[in-house]
């Protein structure tokens, strides 16, 4: 790899654009964090592109900010996929070993993962990433990496991300008419863990919770394995909406409250405490009880816990992950919030903060910044052909140009 490698992260939110570049000195370690740049979102509603040209001048911005920051002209990044017309799905893929002396080769791999996505999916879904989860030898479970091992018969269990086909066309042709080429489209919960979350985390158990904008999103891992993986459509914006609807404010001024008041227990409240409408704007007029804020905010996140908790139900780890789950993005930062799930989420709850890097920007040691800084390790480790395994699969997959068209698919890692 050259001396001197840079990465650039692009987190396509709801609510935000951010935009974090990271430097790589050599193939050891991690890369450090050298700019950021950020923008208010425009044209982009629940993670979906509504409005191609906002949407575009919002990540325009966001780049620029980042180019005078590191002095650099950015023309490439790994970009985050969000919305709720996201789903995932579990496929099984069986090959038979290809050597005759029955030795399993890193082609035998790509085959069996290319086999398990060879699903019915609808003509307007596109396969986003293929995830291999564990590997069957002859019948023996449970393997993770089952090159060098002997058998006949290979077998993989995968969870198949997909999305819409119309949301990815418009997501690239945004960040194209920005002036960018995409390395990579990565689920952004995936990003996400990939920032915050440890190998001991990853194999105890754990759920990491992304609180954006316009949708949450979930991955829940457990020994290693990606387990499930999903987007709820509500996020902190509607807490916003909440307050405007229930303090008969503006949605400005409802976003002020919450930034400045919103706390997600109400029993932390003062029973009379009260704050005035008009010193936040002077168009508004009237009191209004905190603790009248505070419930409208615990409504709202009890209602996005519950959400969780039916989809860790669904997999059977309610209650159930000893690593517990892990807060970030923006709404990470409501006080009180990591109390307000334990008591829902019945599991530990933290906050997770980006972590395996090197930094002097203050700003990217933030919940908020999660996503973005998971891109940037992405491509760090994905992109760069690292010394896991599933690297060694992709760039086997990658220098064959028969199945090159595997590649919008096989972006993904092993436990």
């Amino acid at each position: 790899m050259a001396k001197e490698q840079i990465f650039v992260g692009l987190d396509v939110g709801s609510s935000m654009i951010r935009v974090v570049v990271g430097k790589q000195e050599s193939e050891l370690g991690s890369p450090s964090i050298i700019g950021v740049g950020e923008a208010q979102a425009s044209g982009i509603r629940r993670g979906v592109i509504v409005d191609i040209d906002e949407a575009v001048s919002s990540i325009t911005e966001a780049l620029e900010k980042a180019e005078r920051m590191t002095g650099l002209s950015i023309d490439h990044a790994v970009v985050s996929v969000g919305g709720a017309q996201i789903s995932a799905v579990e496929s099984h893929g069986v090959v038979a070993v290809a050597r005759a002396d029955g030795e399993i080769t890193e082609n035998d791999v790509v085959r069996v993962v290319d086999a398990s996505q060879a699903i019915s999916i609808p003509a307007n879904r596109e396969i986003l990433h293929v995830i291999p989860k564990t590997f069957t030898v002859d019948g023996q479970k449970g393997i993770k990496d089952p090159v060098g091992m002997t058998g006949i018969r290979l077998e993989v269990d995968s969870l198949i991300i997909q999305a819409s086909v119309p949301f990815i066309k418009n997501l690239t042709k945004c960040i194209l008419q920005a002036g960018l080429e995409i390395d990579d489209l990565v689920l952004a919960p995936l990003a996400c863990a990939q920032a915050v979350l440890t190998k001991k985390q990853k194999e105890l158990g754990v759920a990491v919770i992304d609180l954006g904008g316009g949708t949450t999103g979930l991955v829940v891992f457990e020994e290693g394995e990606l387990i499930t993986s999903t987007i709820l459509p509500v996020g902190s914006m509607h807490i916003t909406n909440d307050l405007a609807i229930g303090l008969r404010s503006s949605v400005d001024t409802a976003e002020k409250v919450k930034l400045q008041y919103a706390v997600a227990e109400v029993h932390e409240v003062k029973k009379d405490a009260e704050i005035d409408l008009t010193k936040i704007d002077k168009q508004e007029e009237g009191k209004v009880s905190v603790k009248h804020i505070a419930e409208i905010v615990e409504a709202r996140l009890e209602e996005i816990f519950d959400l969780v908790n039916k989809e860790l139900k669904a997999v059977g780890r309610d209650g159930q992950l000893p690593a517990g789950a892990i807060l970030t993005g923006g709404g990470a930062h409501l006080p009180g919030i990591v109390e307000l799930a334990k008591k829902q989420l019945r599991l530990p709850v933290t906050v997770g903060l980006p972590g395996s890097v090197s930094t002097v920007i203050d700003r990217v040691d933030d919940p908020s910044f999660a996503t973005a800084v998971g891109l940037v390790l992405w491509a760090n480790e994905f992109l760069l052909g690292s010394s896991r395994t599933v690297n060694k699969f992709a760039k086997k997959v990658l220098e064959n140009d028969t199945v090159n068209k595997l590649r919008k698919w096989f972006k993904s890692f092993l436990p």
